[in-house]
């Protein structure tokens, strides 16, 4: 993997991305070329139209991440690639429509728009019909040798084997445990020299996956494997790199305290932040505002009670506030002061909150309290007092999430879907942890891009 502004995005990934830039690019040229021969216009080289090539493939490449045409699950199905492509083409191609309103000599003309997008969609499908057969073999995934054979080697194996995978494990060292669970390790005393072991095998990466608490860590044989050039990982650290949580079940303080992380309170990254955070809300707010009034008409058409409602969520440094939402249950969905998870086709809901949230319409208010600072665009979403308290019991370094501003989307929410009971809570909690931990305002722009894709393909929204 390569790492970009403390995000890890996979090496197939980055190489695909390139290709796909050159591809568009290409597209962009073919359709002008083609319309000109049709009306016999003499063709001027291609550096005097390069405006237009680099704006049709970068709102192309833009449209792509945020329809999420480049995770690992939808690059290995050519009918979910396919799909994801020719949305994301359309909403380019609508994007470009209005810039090229607003800045005309950009324009590309229409018939060649119309042409770049049939080339641009054609091309786009056959590199990953050809890529998706290179992403299933061990080309582009690092070589992988696991150290130990016990629990954490069997969560590595079904990591290995889930789709995207970028990693392979050419073999497994069982490091003395009890009772090994994976059957094809090899016992640590039969490798006379681990470090030629590992580079028998071409690795190019050992994990070490030892249970800590009853095997000494092998220092010796690790030092000399770091030494062959090869690169010695830790288990949890692994797995966030992999999977972009931090795993609770095997993280430890110490890990937390003295990797390279927790930047987001920098002076710097804040003044930023909260720049954006206050220009986008202000005109968010303006745009929205027909959209607001429209749902906040209809809730009132079809339920009795305010359109609007404020409910007490927990901010930065555990401060409570109050965020404005629109109001997508009955007025008599809760007992006065008593908080209940909502469930899956939950009846207090009514028909028109059902569609708000699934297309997160009840959200846009929450830009009002965006404006105010009492809440980001990205950040782990608040939950309210009476969850926190419970939650804070049950799980920990819960209280940490409060160390970042709460947003109104974040790495949690476009990455695993809604859920009411306390192992959603801990799935979230471990997406959050790896946003504080990352924070950088690429990965805020990732997330904010990426949410257009929770929009258009809604998972277990409630």
């Amino acid at each position: 993997m390569v790492r970009v502004f403390k995000h890890y995005v996979p090496n197939a990934v980055l190489l695909l991305g390139v290709l796909d830039l050159l591809l568009l690019i290409g597209a962009a040229e073919a359709g002008w070329e083609l319309r000109a021969h049709q009306i016999g216009m003499a063709i001027a080289p291609v550096w005097t139209r390069l405006p237009q090539l680099m704006s049709f493939s970068a709102a192309l490449m833009i449209a792509m991440v945020a329809v999420g045409a480049y995770q690992t699950d939808v690059l290995v199905s050519i009918r979910q690639a396919a799909m994801r492509l020719m949305v994301a083409v359309a909403l380019g191609v609508l994007f470009l429509s209005v810039l090229f309103f607003l800045l005309p000599s950009m324009t590309f003309w229409r018939s060649n728009l119309f042409y770049a997008m049939i080339f641009a969609i054609a091309g786009l499908v056959l590199v990953r019909a050809l890529f998706g057969a290179l992403l299933g073999g061990e080309r582009f995934k690092r070589r992988v040798i696991v150290l130990g054979a016990g629990a954490r080697a069997q969560r590595l194996a079904a990591l290995e084997g889930m789709p995207g995978s970028s990693f392979v494990i050419v073999g497994y060292v069982a490091m003395d445990e009890p009772e090994p669970l994976v059957p094809e390790a090899i016992a640590r005393d039969a490798i006379a020299n681990l470090a030629d072991h590992v580079v028998l095998h071409r690795a190019s990466e050992v994990v070490l996956a030892i249970e800590e608490r009853r095997n000494a860590l092998p220092l010796k044989d690790l030092l000399r494997v770091k030494t062959t050039g090869v690169q010695v990982n830790e288990f949890s650290s692994f797995l966030e790199r992999e999977t972009g949580r931090i795993d609770l079940r095997t993280v430890n303080p110490s890990s937390l305290i003295f990797s390279d992380g927790f930047s987001s309170g920098r002076m710097l990254t804040a003044i930023t932040k909260r720049a954006f955070d206050v220009i986008v809300s202000l005109l968010l707010l303006i745009v929205a505002l027909p959209v607001i009034l429209l749902t906040a008409i209809a809730i009132k058409l079809e339920s009795k009670g305010p359109a609007f409602y404020r409910q007490r969520r927990v901010g930065l440094f555990n401060e409570a506030f109050d965020i404005p939402k629109l109001r997508s249950m009955r007025q008599d969905a809760e007992v006065p002061g008593e908080a209940v998870w909502a469930a899956e086709r939950d009846p207090r809901i009514t028909r028109i909150g059902r569609f708000i949230r699934k297309v997160r319409i009840d959200e846009l208010p929450q830009c009002w309290s965006v404006l105010k600072g009492e809440m980001s665009f990205v950040g782990p979403r608040p939950e309210r007092p009476q969850f926190v308290a419970d939650l804070e019991r049950e799980l920990p370094y819960y209280a940490e999430r409060h160390m970042v501003k709460p947003g109104i989307t974040g790495w949690a929410q476009i990455n695993y879907p809604y859920g009411a009971s306390i192992e959603d809570a801990r799935h979230k909690l471990e997406y959050d942890l790896y946003y504080a931990k990352n924070y950088s305002p690429f990965l805020d722009l990732l997330i904010l891009l990426q949410t257009l894709r929770v929009v258009l393909w809604p998972a277990g929204a409630r």
